[in-house]
């Protein structure tokens, strides 16, 4: 199976654009499946491996190392929090007082244009491989800091800042703050796809309707650190997926738009 798109790759560093639903490793709860690093070590050896990698859902940026000191060099950053991680969510605004523990909202109960969430996250002891938000106390720390980007009234899609690397760190906190990224199984509201059907108006999409965007709406777009050979900082992009993009043009056009900024050029 080839590789998916290469990003960036030198003789210590390898940045690809990984498609949703291919898992980078077996994640903790998973069967065992073909994943991204079998087809890295296939072609580049043993000793390559993932430093940075989204869930199996998502899309985006994965970062390998191919040698044992670019590994420590990368990991080193990462564990010390100077990597800079940036990703794009579409996430469901729900409504105020359907019970989110948290609602970053301003005093129209719409989502602010920044807001940080600093809930720790921990193992869920109901549901074996997921996670869940504490307010304190609780798990690992963690904080993450969200943009709004464009807001479309029950959709919104925002930029994510994490400044820390826990287990579907995003997605817990998301779905803590009312806001879960849409189609997550996990942590988000089950059977609530977006239709071109449900913002055009007078459109009727029929019983075999698909989706506008069918996979786990987050993207891991942007990334910088310091590269392992010479120490200079460098920084990676990863565009939004096609789906995203037609879902945007769609709620531009169709969808009512509350937007805090378009720029997506600097991450």
């Amino acid at each position: 199976m080839p590789l998916p798109p290469i990003i960036y790759e030198d003789d210590a560093l390898l940045v690809l654009d990984k498609p949703a639903g291919l898992p980078v490793v077996v994640e903790p709860g998973a069967k065992q499946t073909p994943t991204l690093l079998d087809q890295v070590r296939e072609q580049y050896g043993a000793t390559a491996t993932n430093v940075h990698r989204p869930d199996a859902e998502s899309s985006g940026l994965a970062v390998f190392a191919k040698t044992k000191p670019a590994l420590d060099f990368l990991s080193g950053q990462f564990q010390a929090k100077t990597a800079g991680q940036s990703w794009h969510a579409f996430v469901i605004v729900r409504p105020t007082g359907e019970g989110a523990e948290f609602w970053p909202r301003d005093e129209a109960q719409r989502v602010p244009p920044e807001f940080a969430m600093d809930w720790w996250i921990g193992q869920d002891g109901d549901r074996p491989g997921a996670m869940q938000a504490f307010r304190r106390n609780g798990g690992q720390s963690a904080r993450t800091v969200f943009k709004v980007e464009e807001n479309f009234g029950g959709h919104a899609l925002l930029r994510c800042r994490p400044e820390s690397n826990r287990r579907h760190q995003l997605r817990v906190h998301l779905a803590a703050a009312g806001l879960p990224v849409l189609n997550d199984a996990l942590y988000g509201l089950a059977d609530a796809p977006l239709r071109l059907s449900q913002i055009k108006r007078g459109y009727k999409g029929g019983a075999d309707e698909k989706p506008m965007i069918r996979q786990l709406a987050l993207h891991a777009s942007g990334l910088t650190l310091n590269h392992p050979l010479t120490r200079a900082a460098v920084a990676f992009e990863s565009p939004l997926p096609v789906e995203f993009e037609i879902a945007l043009k769609n709620l531009r056009k169709f969808g009512r738009s509350q937007r805090h900024g378009r720029s997506r050029s600097s991450n």
